[in-house]
């Protein structure tokens, strides 16, 4: 009996460190991406981007800090195309979407500072508009990334026609199965669009990347892929390309703190990238 007892207690023991192991864990992995993401854009007029851009920004940062606002954002710009900025709202459904509308609504003085902010922001536009996405974890591939670290996003988007959706999915789990045999590192996040973007049939796969280097990297991975789907798996991919995809681009984004609302832990995780000083208008006192 005092044999058993030991053993029970033992058993405890290592069964709490095991549990304290797989707690750590969890709390290492970085979450998922939104299940709902929200991407504004602004095309900016030319010799508008760069500090002019990030001046005008940092309005919307003072207000949502100063409002202490649950809801945060980043920023990206580009590095190829159009000159353009995206701000990058997640949430876990299309209820807290709604929520956060009605709660800002709600709050008058950062809905003053919101339109005063935009009002100002706009003469520096062209163009601005409002996309919703929607996150397929089937078609990603080791999505759970730790975003903070980031500094770069391949955006990579597609046109679907119409009608052909389930030949996309066939192409994007080939893709995806071949990638994961062959490029252990190789992750991306896959999402569709559900409101704007074409009225459906977009879907935008976002790469993350520490460095450009990986750029560099992705060419000698693309090889790898080939060899391991194999000639006839190659040509599948075509005729299924050819088949679903009405139209694909591929651009540079770089992650913008200074015109960013980044949550408090991805500043704690590096608050040298994230808390920045922001050169406010003049007359205006810099964002904390």
């Amino acid at each position: 009996m005092k044999k058993f007892t030991g053993l029970v207690a033992w058993c405890l023991v290592v069964g709490g460190l095991l549990a304290g192991v797989k707690a750590a864990a969890q709390e290492m992995t970085p979450p998922p991406p939104p299940k709902v993401l929200v991407i504004s854009r602004e095309y900016l007029k030319p010799g508008r981007a760069g500090g002019v851009h990030e001046r005008s920004e940092s309005a919307f940062v003072r207000a949502m800090t100063a409002a202490k606002w649950p809801t945060h954002y980043f920023a990206v710009e580009s590095m190829s195309g159009p000159s353009r900025a995206l701000f990058l709202t997640g949430y876990p459904s299309f209820a807290a979407w709604e929520k956060d509308n009605q709660d800002t609504a709600k709050n008058t003085a950062l809905t003053a500072a919101l339109e005063h902010a935009a009002l100002m922001d706009g003469d520096l536009l062209t163009a601005y508009d409002q996309n919703v996405f929607v996150y397929r974890d089937d078609l990603s591939l080791r999505s759970n990334v730790d975003i903070a670290h980031m500094r770069y996003f391949q955006i990579l988007l597609f046109q679907v026609r119409p009608g052909h959706e389930k030949e996309w999915e066939d192409l994007a789990k080939m893709y995806k199965e071949g990638y994961e045999k062959a490029v252990p590192d190789a992750k991306w996040a896959v999402f569709e669009s559900a409101f704007g973007a074409n009225n459906g049939g977009m879907v935008a796969i976002f790469i993350p990347m520490k460095t450009l280097a990986e750029v560099d990297e992705g060419f000698a991975n693309d090889k790898k892929f080939m060899e391991a789907v194999g000639g006839d798996g190659m040509k599948k991919l075509a005729e299924l390309s050819a088949s679903c995809i009405e139209s694909e681009q591929v651009n540079l984004f770089q992650f913008n703190p200074k015109m960013s609302y980044p949550q408090e832990e991805w500043i704690k995780a590096d608050p040298n990238f994230w808390k920045p000083k922001i050169a406010a208008p003049a007359g205006v006192k810099p964002a904390e």
